[in-house]
């Protein structure tokens, strides 16, 4: 049976429709679950800069909100999406909130938190847990929320010049 990779999800993106996260196959992408109300929600503001920056050597920014977590995600897509854009100029693909713990979490981030488990065993502890997947669609590593993106930027260099 082959290895699941990030090209084995799905995922519904802010404006409603369902993506084939295939779509982002040979590209390194850096998987976040976000939220608009948290203290570290200005982390955004990096994570578009690694997005702009990268983005021409593969580099794609995944960002998934998430309500999981002191209730800081409470608005629907449209808010979600206006709040990204308006404080933070985010254009990198957003999708549809989601859960990242528990019996609803989601698909791709049971894999991901399997893949790599973390400090609290295989949980997703806050918002901006970061995930960095290889072009081959394997999960390199994972990184903590106090992990700024401005840091990953050795280990994004790495997966890209990895080929």
């Amino acid at each position: 049976m082959p290895e699941t990779t990030l090209s084995d999800f799905s995922a519904t993106t802010l404006t409603g429709e369902e993506q084939d996260l295939g779509a982002y196959a040979g590209k390194v992408a850096l998987v976040v679950n976000t939220a608009s109300e948290c203290g570290f929600t200005p982390q955004f503001t990096g994570l578009e800069e690694l997005w702009k920056g990268y983005e021409d050597q593969g580099l794609v920014v995944l960002g998934f909100p998430c309500n999981q977590f002191g209730g800081q995600e409470p608005g629907g897509a449209e808010e979600i999406g206006a709040v990204c854009q308006r404080n933070y100029g985010v254009t990198f693909p957003m999708f549809d909130k989601i859960e990242v713990n528990g019996d609803d979490a989601h698909p791709l981030y049971e894999w991901l938190k399997q893949e790599k488990g973390g400090l609290l065993g295989s949980r997703i502890k806050w918002n901006f847990t970061k995930f960095l997947v290889g072009r081959d669609g394997r999960v390199l590593a994972r990184y903590a929320p106090t992990d700024t993106p401005e840091s990953l930027t050795d280990d994004i260099e790495k997966a890209l010049a990895a080929g």
